[in-house]
């Protein structure tokens, strides 16, 4: 089977808890503590709601799974930090830094799944939680799955020891790099400074202090012929670096965002991205808000072979 970088099957999980968590706003400058919280889990279904909506007014094909009210989750509508699945049949579990964010972690959901796809192989690397080591997913790591590059940058949630082992199981090379904002914190997910699509890849490249880290990922996109739109920080801070290329029922190509990313973009920006894809977009501020994730975070991309 040919590895392709999008696919049109997305999971997405519907909160019934969703609000600001504690846990990880030490690691995450992306939540708002001063956001309006109120009625936010409904305002939060509602966004969830209208982005799925969205998705599947455009063909793609998208798994909706509703989240329990036991255990308390408050960010499970961001499942690919636990979870991600491979077009060989595998799919692998993460460690998780917030014990609550680890309760997310659910066999039925991969179950489901399984009505429709099939599962050769689960990988579990959660065990790295009890050594305080942690690799969110897409969230810690940008995939390139054709050219099979992991893109990672190193923070309180991407522990490079567990990037190596899923590189040395899932026949990866890990690139990885410090990533700060402009207050000089450390970046806690790498999917909200950086895209890659199949033939394009949004970055702030400023967030990478070092040079020479800077040029090896720049040279490295490069040379798998992605086109480079670099964002600014203002415009990583509404999350245009949290993409996700998709595709439909047609093997059409989107371009998925949020309406704060769509709307921080500037029209030659927009015009590149166009060449590669239908820009599409939803407003899910509430959910940047209080959640300190995006777009991307809400969607699990399933590469799963199709078929049980």
């Amino acid at each position: 089977m040919t590895n392709t970088q999008s696919t049109s099957h997305i999971l997405m999980i519907r909160p019934v808890n969703f609000g600001f968590n504690e846990e990880t706003a030490g690691s995450n400058a992306f939540q708002n503590r001063n956001a309006n919280k109120d009625g936010v889990n409904e305002k939060a279904q509602q966004e969830f709601d209208r982005m799925v909506n969205t998705l599947c007014s455009n063909g793609v094909d998208v798994t909706v799974i509703d989240d329990t009210h036991e255990p308390y989750t408050p960010d499970s509508i961001f499942p690919n930090n636990w979870v991600s699945f491979h077009d060989n049949g595998e799919i692998f579990l993460y460690p998780m830094q917030a014990e609550n964010r680890r309760l997310e972690r659910r066999e039925d959901i991969i179950a489901k799944l399984e009505d429709n796809f099939a599962v050769k192989h689960i990988i579990d690397l959660s065990r790295f939680e009890v050594e305080d080591k942690f690799l969110e997913g897409t969230g810690s790591m940008v995939l390139d799955r054709v050219n099979k590059i992991a893109y990672a940058c190193l923070s309180p949630r991407t522990n490079r020891e567990v990037l190596d082992l899923f590189c040395e199981q899932a026949g990866y090379t890990a690139i990885s790099f410090d990533a700060i904002d402009e207050k000089g914190k450390a970046i806690y997910h790498t999917n909200v400074l950086m895209c890659v699509g199949s033939s394009f890849a949004v970055i702030c490249l400023d967030s990478i202090p070092n040079p020479h880290e800077r040029i090896v990922v720049k040279e490295s996109l490069l040379s798998t012929q992605k086109e480079i739109v670099d964002i600014s920080f203002d415009q990583m801070n509404q999350f245009a670096g949290n993409m996700l290329e998709v595709k439909n029922a047609e093997d059409e190509t989107l371009i998925v965002m949020s309406k704060n990313a769509f709307t921080t973009l500037d029209d030659n920006q927009k015009t590149s991205l166009e060449k590669y894809g239908k820009l599409i977009y939803s407003d899910i501020n509430t959910i940047e808000t209080n959640g300190g994730g995006s777009a991307r975070c809400m969607m699990a991309e399933v590469h799963l072979p199709e078929g049980a």
